[in-house]
Order: C-alpha cells, then structure tokens, then sequence
C-alpha cells in the first residue's frame, strides 16, 4: 500500500512538473489552460494528472501541426524562387543576344553615317570650334547689351555639332555667319542708348549710356565695363587719370559728324585695367613716407626763401637805381643813399680815412643783402642727402621682407623699392631748382653790392681830384 500511495505520489509530482513546463513554454499563448494544484484527496490529484495529461499532448499536436505547416509553406517558397531564377536566366539570355544585335546594328549605321557624312564630318568640326570661340567674344562684348538672345543661336549648333546625330541645318549655319558679321558692323558704331548701370557703392540707375564700338562703355563723364558673369554694366573701381576722362566730355557733347579726340582700349578692357592699377603722382608721392614730408618741407621752406629775396632785392635794386639818378639827394632808405650819407659826413677826411668809412658802410649793407642765401644753398645740399637716407631705408626694408617671405612675391618687395626710389627723386627734385634759385638770388645780392662798390670807388676818385687840386 505505501508503494503505491509513492507511485501515485510520484506520477502526480511529475504530471504536475509537466504541466507547468508546458505551461511555460506555452506561456505567449492566451488559450493555454492552468492547472492550479489545489487537491484534497487522491482520487482529485489523479483526475487533475489525467486532464494535464490530455492537454499536454493536445499542445504538442498543435505544434507539431505548425511546424508541418511551416514546412510545408518554406518548400513553395523554394520551388518558386528556383522557378524565377530560372526564368531570369532564360530572360538575360535573350537580353543579351538583343545586346549583340543591336551593338551590331549601331555599328552598321555608325559606318552608312561616317560613309554618307563623308568630309561634311571635317566641315561641322571647324564649325563647332568656331561657334565656340564666338561664343567666347560674344560673352564679354558688349554688343550683347543689344543684342542679348544672339548666344542661343550659337548654344545650339554647338550642341548639334557636339552631339552628332543631328546635323546643323543651312539656316543655323548662316545664323552663325550673321551674327559673327554684325559683331564685325556693330563694333564700328558710336551708339548712345539709355541703360541700368551700377555704380561703385553698389547702387543702380539709370544713365545714358554710349558704346564706342566694341571698346568702351562711358557715362556721366566715367568708363564703364560690362561684366562677364553678371553681365551687368558696372563703374569701374577706379577711373583713369584726367587725361583719359576729360575727353568722355568731349564725347559725350560731340554732334553726330563731329571728329574729337577720346582714348579707346583696343584690347577691350585690359589695358583700361591694367591702366587704372598704375599709382597717381600723388600716390607716389605717399609712397616716400616721412622722408619724403621731410624733403618736401625743405623744398617749401627754400622756395619761400628765394620768393621772399626775390622780392626784397627787387625792390632794393629799384631804389639803388632810383638813386643812381638823383646822385645829388641822399636817400637813407636805400644802400647806396646809406652809402652817400656816410660821404656826406666825411667830406674833409683824407682819401684814406674816407675809403675806410666808406668800405664800413658797405660791409654794414651787405648781410641784410645776402640774408638767408646761406640757408637756401644749404637746403639744396641737404636734400639729396635726405634722399639718399630714403633710398637706405627703403632699401632695408626691402630686404627684410625678401628675409622673412623669400622673393616669390614681387609685391611684397614693392613697397621699399618704392620708398627707396620715390625720396631719391624728391631729394634730387628740391634740389636742382633749389641751386638754381640760390644762383639767381645770390646773383642778384651781388649785383646790388657791386653797384655800392662801384659807387663808392667813383666817391673816393672824385674826392682824391679834389684833394690833388686843393693841393
């Protein structure tokens, strides 16, 4: 009995651990049946063993079920991916024999093409080059301000050309001859037409614009320059020199028939370009630095100075003049009236004594005479040297910029050159001017000095024969 009260035991216990591991397993599954193990005697706990029993094996023959199903489901899948292989195959097969016949047939109708094209092949390579190279012209001239749509004509034989299975027809081919003539024709014209340009702070406006063939573009007394890749007309940066736009006005105020005198850049612009980078005098100017201030302010001062004698021994030499005449009055507002006083209170001294009074008062005269002419032939001494100082420093510089970025950059050099070259040049421009003034005023002082010795040699000749005939 204790046998089998275990055996019983023991087929309960492990109905029931089957039971709950089916019902792990089969835990997603919101049909699956739980058994809760609640017995009170053992007729219960068997009926509970039989109905776990019976659910167990009806959850395995549904999984079996689904896996034979599965099975069965992945084999139509495989017969029908072999079966679509297969038919691609068969399918690229075909494609490519298609391929083969019609790489055939190209060729065939590559050579009837190049066989019935002949040199006409030759005739629309020279005509796509050049509709190339019109178009070229075309984009930056500025004809095209008229004539704004004429680069299509070209776009599109170039095209044609290009892609060869089209030929270019007789009327593009003479489109390409007009338009290439009537750039020739236009750029013969002066034309005033009204235009939007823009000027250098960006802001447009309306002007009346005149095209001078196919050079220039001027308006309100300034060039203008068509931009290639906006194809905008656009005041350029920086004008010329006076030179060039004082004959705009020129132009501009001409009447049809009328020759006048403007400059026109040949080269469509680069010359203007290149013509507008060139520094200004007074650029250059600039370029000397202080030096070049320094040299200048002496110049100035020096010019004053000579101004300034100029003036005063102008004067001087009227009055010395004035009293040559009157010989017989002297006048103490000049030299030579200074000179004859000096006589006239010395009349009854010896020829000695008076050649001595009279050579004092002619040294007395002479400093205000040649006042600050000392200064002026030093200035014209002085500022060569400034301008030689100038060319050291900027000599220095020069080198010290090859020293720290190599000379691969010209520009980078350019400015001590300049400095360099700039002060000599103004050294050398105050002083030659310079010494030929302090000649000219010093000639001047001296030829007031000469007529005072001269005056007073005559004096003390006339009082010597008064003296020897006294005697």
């Amino acid at each position: 009995m204790n046998k089998f009260l275990a055996t019983i035991f023991a087929l309960t216990f492990a109905s029931t651990s089957s039971i709950a591991l089916a019902q792990e397993n089969a835990a997603p599954a919101e049909d699956s049946a739980v058994i809760e193990v609640q017995s009170t005697n053992l007729e219960e706990l068997l009926q509970m063993v039989q109905e776990g029993r019976v659910a167990e094996t009806q959850w395995h023959r549904d999984r079996e079920a689904e896996f034979v199903a599965a099975r069965d489901r992945q084999s139509q899948l495989l017969r029908e991916a072999r079966q679509t292989r297969a038919n691609e195959e068969r399918r690229s097969e075909r494609l490519e024999a298609q391929f083969q016949s019609n790489e055939t047939d190209i060729a065939e109708l590559q050579a009837r093409l190049s066989d019935r094209m002949g040199n006409l092949s030759e005739l629309f390579g020279v005509l796509q080059q050049v509709a190339g190279d019109a178009r070229g012209v075309f984009a930056g001239s500025t004809m095209s301000l008229h004539f704004p749509d004429r680069d299509q004509v070209l776009t599109n034989l170039i095209e044609k050309a290009s892609a060869g299975s089209q030929l270019p027809t007789i009327e593009e081919m003479e489109g390409l001859w007009f338009e290439m003539q009537r750039e020739m024709t236009e750029s013969g014209k002066i034309v005033r037409f009204p235009y939007e340009v823009t000027s250098v702070d960006g802001v447009t406006h309306n002007a009346d614009l005149i095209r001078i063939g196919d050079f220039n573009l001027i308006a309100d007394g300034k060039y203008y320059v068509r931009s290639a890749e906006t194809g905008r007309v656009e005041e350029l940066v920086r004008q010329p020199s006076s030179r060039f736009t004082n004959t705009i006005k020129d132009v501009e105020a001409a009447s049809p028939g009328e020759v006048v005198a403007f400059g026109v850049d040949p080269s469509r612009g680069q010359l203007l370009s290149i013509l507008v980078q060139a520094p200004s005098l007074e650029e250059r100017y600039h370029y000397g630095g202080v030096v070049g201030y320094i040299i200048t302010a002496l110049g100035v001062f020096g010019v004053l100075l000579v101004i300034e004698r100029f003036f005063y021994l102008s004067g001087v030499a009227r009055k010395v003049k004035k009293q040559i005449k009157s010989t017989g009055t002297a006048d103490a507002g000049n030299p030579l009236g200074r000179v004859l006083m000096v006589y006239e209170n010395n009349k009854n001294v010896d020829v000695e004594t008076l050649e001595l009074k009279l050579d004092e008062a002619i040294l007395k005269e002479t400093p205000a005479l040649e006042r600050f002419l000392t200064i002026i032939k030093i200035i014209s001494a002085v500022a060569p040297l400034f301008g030689l100082l100038g060319t050291v420093t900027g000599m220095i510089e020069t080198f010290q910029a090859i020293t720290l970025f190599g000379t691969g950059d010209p520009k980078l050099m350019a400015g001590g050159i300049s400095q360099a070259l700039v002060t000599t040049v103004l050294g050398l421009t105050v002083a030659i001017p310079t010494l030929f003034l302090h000649s000219f005023v010093a000639s001047m002082s001296k030829r007031v000095v000469h007529v005072l010795e001269e005056q007073s040699a005559g004096i003390i000749a006339s009082h010597a024969e008064k003296g020897s005939s006294n005697g």
